[in-house]
């Protein structure tokens, strides 16, 4: 099971739609800025199980009913999805790594400092930031799941999208 992550779009459209049509995901995850973006990536592409949650700048983009923080569990995987500023990931991760122990996830995605990274700390946490996908050229996450694992975990960039991801 492929699932790509996004975050930080900013209306940036054009490398998300790419990033889809090439990496052909089962799941789709925006992590907010702009919350309205991942609506019309996920009209574009309905058939595709796709979550959200919104960021800093989507305060009157968003349903009264958007969680900030979604647990949600994708392929037997548990996955703490925020955009990180409830939790100042600018100043650091700590706080955000806590929550997600304490909630028992195996991997936590979230955006907001628009700088890519994906590592799997020494407790086993998978920790990925997207990047954004609507400035520098542009970055996703993806992520591929089997037996209820994740075995795959990297940063994309648009040279990555031409050839075999």
């Amino acid at each position: 099971m492929r699932v790509l992550v996004l975050s930080d779009s900013h209306s940036g459209f054009s490398f998300m739609r790419r990033c889809v049509k090439a990496l052909q995901p089962d799941v789709m995850i925006h992590l907010g800025d702009y919350f309205d973006d991942g609506l019309a990536l996920h009209e574009d592409f309905p058939q595709i199980p796709f979550f959200q949650v919104p960021g800093n700048c989507d305060a009157c983009r968003v349903p009264m009913s958007a969680q900030e923080i979604l647990l949600q569990s994708i392929g037997e995987v548990r996955f703490y999805m925020t955009h990180g500023h409830l939790h100042n990931v600018k100043s650091g991760t700590g706080r955000l790594l806590a929550a997600a122990r304490v909630s028992k996830c195996d991997a936590v995605l979230y955006g907001h400092t628009h700088r890519a990274e994906c590592y799997q700390d020494e407790s086993g946490l998978w920790v990925m930031n997207p990047g954004s996908c609507g400035y520098y050229g542009g970055s996703a996450g993806l992520i591929e799941i089997s037996d209820g694992r994740i075995g795959l975990c990297r940063i994309i960039h648009e040279e990555d999208l031409s050839g075999n991801v």
